[in-house]
């Protein structure tokens, strides 16, 4: 697949550096880590051709050389052309934008016939650009840091998980952890990849053959203690495990559905059939049967780790990427398994059906005597985005914030890890996802945990303005009674009240 790349060095680094100064020094001085990710294990967008591999022909870096010309040689060494784009006005403003589009709109008729368009910029003003490369049939693949507008993500063929970026492509890998196995409290992430390599080599070193990815990551499953399907030891999905180490001496091919051989012992590896003949709407539609009987006969919620065990245990062949979702929360998400719902707001997440497992509380019931809320902060959730949590999960969720950083330096991983813990010593678990969304909310609308302040009525005001900003920029009409909404349910306003 022949691909172009669009680097908004300034927008990207911004973003990055509000986050973490690390991230943003990692990104700039090392660019071609990251893109032996991009290349290498980013997916392809929807509808791009099956089996499809990247071929970057075109690696472009738009930079202010005024503020950013130390980073110029990392760029150089990966292949990058350098544009100059340097501050045009007296507050700093670029061109940045504007040449970008224009070299976007000069590929899109040349020659080469490039199929992808890969932009990384969360500037709302390539909206345009991207539904034009949709018309002419192009894939578009967008980074985007921070909190997009709707519009700019629904544009694009697909879109980069910020948090898988700085992850798995700048290589802060700690923001996942493994859960620990049962019956061995002290396992550690590298224990179980440890274990799950040595049985791949040795499966490899048995085999007359190659051998099948399915059959490799069946055998991880169900032989190394602690592992499980929904989370991988942590790396998320079975590729990323396997991208993490390498097999070497042994080559990996993920043609058809994938083998692993031995170079010294086996004939040339050849594709492999995917069970279900390829079939990936029929298998998706299989498994939803089965997550169905399988919810709809259980007394009680069922762990995501257990669910995803035993429709490995039916359907190997989703073990190696999942129906080409990569892990088992995407490919939750994507069948439609009603009245089964899946919770994420737990360690490991939980999937319960209402009429049979009488112990779980609607999600409504949370809300105690704030129900009225929640139909309108439905409403903002499903346009920003913001956590559907209720009030009294908003102003735990702030107050251990502010006890966390009256007691620890700010930062953003670390927090969010005491701050979960925090709220799932009290009582009241809320997921690391729904804390990290938080706080990048927060220090994407110029919070500093550093200069404060860190009260609680504080930062939800300042939260609510930015939930307020963004309704403003989705173009949802904001009266008063909406305003008042927002503040309480974060439970800012009333907490201001009190405090004055």
């Amino acid at each position: 697949m022949k691909s172009a790349l669009f680097v908004d060095f300034d927008n990207v680094y911004s973003g990055l550096r509000r986050l973490d100064p690390a991230y943003a020094d990692r990104f700039a001085r090392h660019p071609t880590q990251w893109m032996e990710w991009l290349i290498g294990t980013l997916s392809s967008p929807d509808h791009a051709p099956v089996g499809a591999r990247r071929r970057v022909l075109v690696r472009r870096c738009y930079l202010n050389p005024q503020a950013y010309q130390r980073f110029r040689p990392p760029f150089n060494l990966a292949g990058f052309e350098i544009v100059d784009c340097p501050a045009l006005t007296s507050d700093g403003k670029t061109s940045t934008d504007i040449h970008m589009v224009l070299d976007i709109v000069d590929l899109l008729q040349h020659e080469a016939g490039y199929e992808e368009f890969i932009v990384f910029s969360a500037d709302a003003d390539f909206t345009p650009v991207l539904r034009k490369l949709r018309r002419w049939d192009r894939r578009t693949t967008v980074l985007a840091i921070g909190f997009p507008s709707a519009a700019y993500r629904a544009s694009a063929d697909l879109l980069i998980n910020p948090d898988d970026f700085i992850r798995n492509a700048l290589g802060f890998d700690d923001d996942v952890e493994a859960p620990a196995p049962a019956g061995e409290p002290g396992a550690s992430r590298g224990e179980l990849a440890d274990a799950a390599f040595k049985l791949m080599h040795q499966v490899v070193a048995e085999a007359p053959g190659p051998v099948a990815l399915s059959r490799l990551a069946a055998l991880v499953l169900s032989d190394v203690d602690g592992m499980d399907a929904s989370s991988w030891a942590g790396f998320g999905s079975f590729k990323a495990l396997l991208d993490s180490r390498g097999l070497a001496p042994l080559q990996v091919s993920w043609d058809g559905g994938g083998t692993v051989h031995d170079p010294k012992r086996h004939a040339a590896s050849t594709p492999v059939r995917r069970q279900g003949g390829g079939d990936s709407d029929g298998l998706a539609r299989a498994v939803t049967d089965f997550v169905k009987l399988e919810v709809g006969g259980a007394k009680q919620p069922i762990q995501c780790a257990t669910l995803a065990n035993l429709i490995i245990q039916k359907y190997p062949q989703l073990a190696v990427d999942w129906n080409g979702r990569g892990t088992f929360r995407k490919f939750a998400e994507s069948i439609d398994v009603r009245p089964a719902v899946f919770d994420w707001s737990t360690s490991g997440g939980i999937v319960s059906n209402g009429a049979s497992t009488a112990p779980m509380q609607r999600p409504l019931d949370l809300w105690g005597d704030a129900q009225h809320l929640h139909s309108a902060a439905k409403q903002v959730h499903e346009v920003t985005g913001m956590p559907l949590l209720s009030p009294q999960r908003y102003r735990l969720l702030l107050g251990n914030v502010q006890a966390d950083v009256l007691a620890h330096p700010f930062h953003l991983i670390e927090t969010t890890k005491r701050v979960r813990d925090r709220c799932k010593a009290s009582g009241t678990p809320i997921s690391r996802s729904d804390i990290n969304h938080v706080l990048r909310g927060l220090l994407f609308c110029g919070h500093s945990f550093e200069d404060g302040p860190n009260d609680t009525a504080s930062l939800g005001m300042k939260l609510a303005d930015s939930v307020k900003a963004q309704c403003v920029r989705e173009q949802m009409v904001l009266d008063q009674t909406m305003i008042t909404t927002i503040e309480s349910w974060l439970a800012c306003r009333t907490l201001s009240q009190e405090s004055a």
